[in-house]
């Protein structure tokens, strides 16, 4: 009988990949009498750039404002490069707001400081939480309540 107590890494490995690349938090495989689970740990996405290259002077400065009312919806990754983007850490659903009745959490041009809770991205039935990498302004949303998004797709920006 080959003994069950000794886990094989390989299989360690395959489950860490499984779990990343479904955006999953957590599996756990059990055979006989021996149970391995894989636990992922999420912290609040940062993204990390250097500072953007000196822009030349703006004759009407007010044309770069961010205009309140009704937020841009870009699709895919197309705001990601933005340097106070924040980037989904999974792929599920996003909400913006706590229930279908309350009120968003944030809108452009929200003040927010960091650790605020800026939108729920669900995924295999988990909510979990985005919250702000730093304080700042809400610039933009790209993304409306109950909205599939990807591993690294912008949902909004703080400035």
């Amino acid at each position: 009988m080959p003994k069950q107590d000794s886990i094989d890494p390989e299989l360690v490995r395959e489950l860490a990949n499984l779990v990343t690349e479904t955006g999953l938090t957590e599996i756990e495989v059990e055979k006989g009498d021996l149970r391995i689970r894989v636990v992922r740990r999420l912290e609040p996405v940062s993204l990390q750039v250097a500072a953007p290259a000196p822009m030349a002077a703006v004759s009407a400065p007010a044309a770069a404002a961010p205009v309140a009312g009704p937020a841009p919806v870009e699709k895919g990754k197309a705001g990601a490069a933005h340097p106070g983007a924040v980037l989904s850490p999974m792929v599920g659903t996003a909400y913006r707001r706590p229930s279908p009745d309350a009120k968003v959490f944030v809108e452009v041009g929200s003040q927010v400081a960091a650790g605020d809770k800026l939108l729920l991205v669900e995924a295999m039935k988990t909510f979990n939480e985005i919250v702000a990498p730093r304080a700042g302004t809400v610039t933009a949303v790209f993304i409306e309540d109950g909205q599939p998004v990807e591993f690294g797709e912008a949902l909004l920006v703080i400035e």
